[in-house]
């Protein structure tokens, strides 16, 4: 953008200096040559400033990518799904990226999921795609698609081995929704640098079918000592991340109540991840 800038601004002193060749215009006889100067020297940077503005925003436009908030249900409906889709949606505001929200499957087709860099599953829950869909999901995730999954979204698909693997693990029950502190693992990573090592905070704690595989990285666990309930042990993991089949996976148990899409940590730690997802550089 500079580089074009540059070359208008050269273009404007060119100008410039041809004009100043020009008598005054009659109508003008009182200016004087200075005053005349200086007014088309005002008018030409006027010109360069909208010229910049104009490429600055295009040039945002460009660097934006577009996310799909789906929050389809088939089983539990979670009454914080929308003030998730708000709080996505302000993020994408906040950090220059579309926010689009459906709960209609068959935009899982490949013209319309072609338009999108991360796909947010968003306490989604039960059996909500039919093969075709599935089948539109699995190739936008093999072009390079990524995908954010956020608590129920271990509550979906059951019978597809597909989308088990991309996950990590599917859920198998909680207890009460209480106090308890997570463990940071992982701080490097963009969604968790932020926290604190140990996080004490309010949610529904999932309990999973399955150990992750080795290939998966956990971001964070939860300290079972610390809440009643959890039956996983010292390994129980919370959020975690994998590339798998061409695309990315990010992944976190938070996000059961409504009050969570208004604390700023848990909303720096979704954001990470959607950041991670898109493949955006650190």
């Amino acid at each position: 953008m500079l580089d074009v800038a540059s070359e208008v601004w050269r273009l404007c002193v060119t100008s410039f200096k041809g004009l100043r060749q020009l008598r005054l215009p009659p109508v003008l006889p009182s200016l004087g040559a200075a005053r005349f100067d200086g007014i088309v020297m005002v008018g030409f940077a006027i010109m360069l400033a909208a010229f910049a503005s104009g490429a600055a925003r295009a040039e945002s436009a460009e660097t934006a990518f577009s996310v799909l908030v789906f929050s389809k249900t088939a089983g539990y409906r979670h009454d914080s799904i929308p003030s998730g889709i708000a709080a996505i949606r302000a993020l994408g505001e906040q950090n220059d990226f579309r926010v689009d929200a459906s709960e209609d499957a068959t935009i899982f087709n490949d013209e319309s999921l072609a338009q999108y860099r991360v796909v947010v599953f968003l306490n989604t829950t039960g059996d909500i795609f039919n093969p075709g869909e599935q089948a539109a999901f699995e190739k936008f995730v093999r072009r390079g698609g990524g995908f954010v999954g956020v608590h129920a979204a271990s509550d979906t698909e059951y019978d597809w081995p597909w989308y088990g693997r991309l996950l990590g693990t599917y859920f198998r029950r909680h207890p009460a929704i209480q106090s308890a502190t997570l463990k940071v693992v992982d701080p490097s990573h963009r969604s968790t640098r932020h926290l604190p090592i140990r996080w004490t905070r309010t949610d529904e704690w999932y309990d999973f079918r399955s150990d992750l595989d080795r290939d998966i990285t956990v971001l964070i666990r939860i300290d079972e000592a610390t809440y009643r309930g959890g039956r996983m042990g010292a390994d129980h993991p919370i959020s975690w991340y994998h590339t798998y089949d061409g695309g990315r996976a990010w992944y976190t148990a938070l996000g059961h109540t409504a009050e969570s899409y208004s604390e700023p940590l848990f909303l720096e730690h979704l954001r990470g991840g959607i950041s991670w997802a898109a493949g955006l550089p650190e």
